[in-house]
């Protein structure tokens, strides 16, 4: 994974797929043949080469029909050798031309169809990169995979096969069709008869195969969602010694997946053979009416071959037609799981006069009646109120689930207000860009996120553009350096997935490492020394205190220790504010900073033995 590169959806896509996304209904179909536009010279690539095989497989039976014919003459002569010598090469032509056309067909169809796979994968990550915090909440990783690569798959055999498919198919049976009737219209005509039954049977099966196709994307998310969640969880389920249990629940997992394809693939096993058995009546029908009228003399055997021939040709994209709409229902079912995901709305709204801040900000900060819930509709916080001049260290403390990172996720728009306002520098956050408004914030959080690769590049996600001296900077700011540099690589070795090889204060130091070279003038720091050992906690606050020289400082507090120097301690409780103050000030108003500072300070010798 490249760490310090994204590859955003175009400009041009976005700007013109905007339209479908005003609609109630996603209609990502729709989406799709727009994307296929940008490679239009390629399925055009594609359309010709399958028409002109069809031109070329048109040639041969003809050719068999001219071979019968000179071979049928009683008058043999020198020059029907030489015909059937021309008639040779001209078939080997034909052959190596099919090769080339062959490969083309094939080959450009696949890069369309990927290429546009691609870009619907690169704009529905977009679109849920956009989605705020609030969408995150009862999803899982695993399902959200699914949808992003299982389910937009499916729409590359819509783009390289059966679009292409039906429609050169349907030019080849009105070709073919011309052919047969030039050659006998009445046996033409008779041998039309199985078409109906061909066309009920597709809409019979649209009805039946899509619900099933959509089912079993639905268990393949769910199965992803289930291993994606074991997988991330080992340690536990090594810990709790649940190995067992595990793979009983994988294992169902998999069966049920397995049940729900083969019930999705039935239907395609019935559906195929139907439609050979219903093309052979055409077949039986020429037999019966043909064979009568060759005896009859009043259709030459010549002809009857060639009718046989092409016949055959004509059944050909009949049975195509099956195939592709099989895809088509496929993508279908999975343009459905794809279209629920698309038509989830961005809570954060994006105003197209929202302002951009320029250089760094003066890092003000004003909560003004603030009121907040989640999804569930019980409040979190009221009516919270809030001056934070420029380099101010504030602190937050209070009892567990009072809203503490929830205030502090609200500064950076990871949620919006539900009531009252928030303000940088005087402007109202909703006024400014979400990416000016976060590259003025710094976040160190207690649970550190870190992704596979190198300690570099996980410290150039603060800043991607730095230079190693830059980083080696941070990391000495962060006293991390010391630890790296014992490390097989250095800045080199790979850390493994969320970080695994380090220990949590060496993660911990190298997010600081990471919020260092971010240089942001406001800085967020939740409970970013907890659950560590008291020197890497020493280690830890020394690093922070250097980070926090000149930067606006919003710190969530674990132990209240750590916040005496801060400038103002902001008490919560009951989803309020209930008192404020530094720490000489809270300490003699004995109120609730006061109980917690005593009964932590209580506690403290007996978390230490």
């Amino acid at each position: 994974m490249r760490l310090t590169t994204w590859i955003p959806v175009s400009a041009w896509s976005r700007q013109r797929s905007k339209s479908y996304f005003t609609e109630s209904t996603v209609k990502p179909f729709k989406l799709t043949f727009l994307f296929a536009r940008r490679y239009i010279k390629v399925l055009s690539i594609t359309v010709l080469s399958m028409l002109l095989l069809v031109g070329v497989q048109l040639f041969i039976p003809w050719a068999i029909r001219q071979l019968i014919t000179i071979v049928t003459d009683p008058n043999t002569t020198p020059k029907s050798y030489q015909l059937i010598t021309a008639l040779t090469f001209a078939v080997l032509g034909v052959y190596l031309i099919r090769a080339v056309l062959q490969f083309l067909r094939s080959y450009m169809a696949h890069v369309a169809g990927w290429g546009v796979v691609a870009d619907l994968r690169k704009y529905v990550y977009d679109h849920v990169q956009r989605l705020s915090l609030r969408f995150y909440e009862d999803k899982q990783t695993g399902q959200l995979m699914s949808r992003i690569i299982n389910d937009t798959d499916l729409f590359e055999a819509l783009i390289a096969h059966a679009v292409p498919d039906v429609l050169v198919n349907f030019l080849t049976l009105f070709a073919i069709s011309a052919v047969l009737f030039s050659i006998n219209w009445l046996l033409a005509l008779l041998s039309l008869v199985p078409i109906p039954l061909v066309i009920i049977a597709l809409r019979i099966y649209a009805r039946r195969v899509r619900p099933a196709f959509t089912e079993r994307q639905r268990v393949l998310g769910n199965l992803n969602a289930m291993l994606n969640d074991n997988l991330t969880g080992i340690r536990e389920i090594k810990a709790f010694t649940r190995e067992e249990e595990e793979v009983s629940r994988v294992g169902n997992g998999i069966e049920h997946f397995k049940r729900t394809n083969l019930s999705a693939l039935k239907l395609m096993a019935i559906f195929q053979p139907f439609i050979d058995l219903t093309s052979s009546l055409g077949l039986l029908v020429v037999i019966y009416f043909g064979g009568r009228l060759a005896l009859q003399g009043t259709l030459p055997i010549a002809d009857l071959v060639a009718f046989f021939l092409y016949l055959e040709m004509f059944y050909q994209p009949v049975r195509g037609l099956s195939g592709a709409w099989e895809q088509v229902q496929n993508a279908l079912a999975g343009s459905d799981r794809v279209a629920d995901l698309l038509s989830e709305e961005p809570e954060l709204e994006k105003r197209a006069d929202a302002i951009a801040i320029q250089g760094k900000a003066e890092g003000r900060l004003r909560l003004q009646n603030v009121d907040f819930a989640y999804s569930t509709g019980d409040p979190v916080l009221e009516d919270i109120n809030l001056d934070i001049e420029p380099r101010q260290m504030i602190a937050l403390v209070g009892p567990t689930g009072v809203g503490k990172s929830t205030l502090a996720s609200l500064i950076p728009r990871f949620y919006d207000v539900v009531d009252g306002s928030i303000t940088l520098d005087g402007h109202d956050v909703r006024d400014l860009t979400l990416e000016s408004l976060r590259r003025q914030i710094s976040i160190v959080l207690q649970d550190v996120f870190l992704f596979h690769g190198t300690v570099r590049e996980n410290i150039l996600f603060g800043r991607p553009d730095a230079s190693d001296e830059e980083i080696l900077n941070a990391a000495t700011i962060a006293n991390a350096h010391t630890f790296i540099e014992k490390l097989p690589n250095g800045y080199d070795t790979l850390i493994g997935e969320r970080g695994v090889k380090l220990s949590g204060g060496q993660k911990q130091r190298l997010s600081i490492a990471r919020a260092v070279l971010k240089d942001a003038p406001i800085l967020i720091l939740d409970e970013a020394t907890s659950s560590v050992d008291t020197e890497t906690e020493l280690l830890i606050q020394q690093a922070l205190e250097r980070l926090m020289v000149g930067k606006t400082t919003l710190v969530i507090a674990h132990r209240l220790s750590t916040i005496r120097k801060a400038d103002k301690i902001v008490v919560l409780e009951g989803r309020r504010i209930v008192e404020m103050g530094n720490h000489v000030e809270l300490m003699e108003s004995k109120g609730l900073y006061y109980r917690l500072h005593t009964i932590q300070q209580h506690l403290e010798p007996i978390s230490m033995n």
